[in-house]
């Protein structure tokens, strides 16, 4: 096993400038907001907690994360409320859609593992990896590798209705 301490790069001494730096969300863009809040919410249990549109510019922006029911019981009834609660939170997606690219049949968001590779993928953990892709299956999800597939049996791949990878662990 790699010594952490010896990887070409990792700073290890504590940085007192960033003790209170938290990862809070990533941003994908999405062709059709209503496929993709319909995967992200039925499919893989987010929640939609933020909504917001911006007319000038031609975007919304939608917020999701996976809260349990006591979790999201601070969730402010108002929206302009949830924003300052919404950057309190860990691992929220961020799902950008710029106006009109759901009625253009020909747009489509490169999903970072095709050349040019870029981005790879998000990832969940879920309790049965197997019992999930079962699921998925029944859902109609796309997989992009089933945990039969290769030597890594423990995860799997699905895509999201852009094509984003999600791995299942």
């Amino acid at each position: 096993m790699t010594d952490l301490q010896d990887v070409p790069g990792n700073y290890t001494d504590t940085n007192s400038d960033t003790k209170d730096f938290t990862f809070n969300h990533t941003m994908i863009r999405v062709k059709d907001p209503k496929a993709s809040i319909d995967f992200y919410t039925r499919i893989m249990g987010m929640k939609l907690v933020r909504k917001n549109n911006f007319p000038n510019a031609k975007f919304s922006l939608y917020f999701l994360g996976t809260f349990n029911e006591e979790e999201a019981k601070d969730l402010p009834k108002d929206n302009d409320d949830r924003r300052g609660w919404v950057l309190n939170q860990k691992s929220i997606l961020e799902l950008t859609h710029n106006w009109g690219t759901e009625n253009d049949a020909n747009f489509a968001y490169h999903d970072g593992n095709k050349e040019p590779c870029g981005f790879g993928h998000i990832a969940f953990k879920v309790p049965d990896v197997h019992k999930a892709c079962e699921r998925f299956e029944k859902l109609g999800v796309t997989f992009q590798k089933k945990p039969s597939d290769g030597t890594m049996k423990s995860i799997a791949f699905i895509k999201d209705p852009d094509g984003y990878w999600i791995e299942i662990v």
